[in-house]
């Protein structure tokens, strides 16, 4: 393991890594945010979900630095006397979850499109292009408020998963266009190259073609793609929750969470929405700092 990173720092994109303090700085926000959020049930100083510990009478309260908060409470309470900073580390668990899973299948969809489209050509090229198209003449919001209000309308009393699975299913059926015609596009040029016609003259089957020499050779691309739309995935998770069609109202995320501290924002308690949106616009910036960062390390020219 040591002897992998020592080799990584040595490497092109180490050495760009290490001298970048924005970078290194955007990886150590992220870092602590996806670790908060991966063992919320030990860092956090409460459990929003056990309903046993809630205690209606402390609703509402404010941070601990302002009159009437209290140090039990960090950043304050939100209407049902959830603590706002354990809630914190829950909803970005929820949100980041929804948002690695929908990039994976949106870049596995994307890539295996892609990957075809560009190497067979034809009119298997032009059916996927035109279907790419018309997927992006659609705002990706109005896309994902339709299949996940299509999906709570076929389960209206559905489980608690199933509806974490329509929001994944919604997020990933919009983001699988940008893969794909990216693949698409790398994998034209690089199916005219030498070392491709000379697989084909050995024999070498097509699939063996696209999977072991052309799709390693395309995936930088995709590797800057896929970092910054996570931090797109994130907030098209958060918006769909704040809209009222995400994560169940019980699961305290990120979008849930500025979704009710919005009904308060002009009675005074502004700490409810306040912080759930800050914590989203760090995750946001930390993700797309690092994909700013990896698409120039790749970049041979800017070497």
């Amino acid at each position: 393991m040591k002897q992998a990173i020592s080799r990584w720092l040595d490497s092109d994109v180490g050495y760009s890594f290490r001298t970048s303090p924005m970078a290194m700085l955007a990886a150590a926000i992220a870092f602590v945010c996806a670790f908060c959020a991966a063992f919320a049930g030990f860092v956090a100083p409460h459990n929003p979900f056990d309903l046993t510990t809630l205690v209606l009478s402390d609703a509402r309260l404010p941070p601990a630095w302002m009159q009437g908060g209290s140090m039990k409470y960090v950043l304050g309470t939100d209407d049902q006397g959830r603590d706002i900073l354990s809630a914190l580390m829950y909803g970005a668990r929820i949100s980041l979850v929804v948002g690695m899973i929908s990039v994976v299948l949106s870049m596995v969809i994307g890539v295996g499109l892609g990957l075809l489209a560009g190497f067979k050509g034809g009119w298997i090229d032009g059916f996927l292009m035109r279907l790419c198209d018309v997927m992006l003449s659609f705002p990706p919001i109005l896309v994902a408020l339709l299949i996940a209000g299509v999906g709570r309308a076929m389960f209206p009393n559905a489980h608690d998963t199933v509806a974490f699975g329509v929001l994944i299913v919604s997020i990933t059926l919009t983001g699988w266009v940008q893969y794909a015609r990216t693949v698409r596009g790398s994998t034209m040029v690089e199916r005219n190259k030498e070392y491709v016609q000379a697989a084909r003259v050995t024999g070498v089957a097509p699939i063996r073609i696209m999977v072991h020499h052309v799709l390693p050779n395309v995936l930088g691309p995709v590797l800057v793609l896929a970092t910054i739309h996570v931090a797109t995935a994130i907030i098209t998770e958060a918006t769909l929750s704040f809209l009222g069609v995400g994560v169940p109202p019980t699961s305290p995320s990120l979008g849930t969470l500025i979704r009710v501290g919005n009904d308060y924002l002009f009675s005074g308690e502004w700490w409810i929405t306040i912080f759930p949106g800050l914590m989203l616009i760090l995750i946001a910036l930390s993700v797309n700092l690092l994909g700013d960062w990896l698409r120039d390390a790749l970049n041979p020219r800017l070497r």
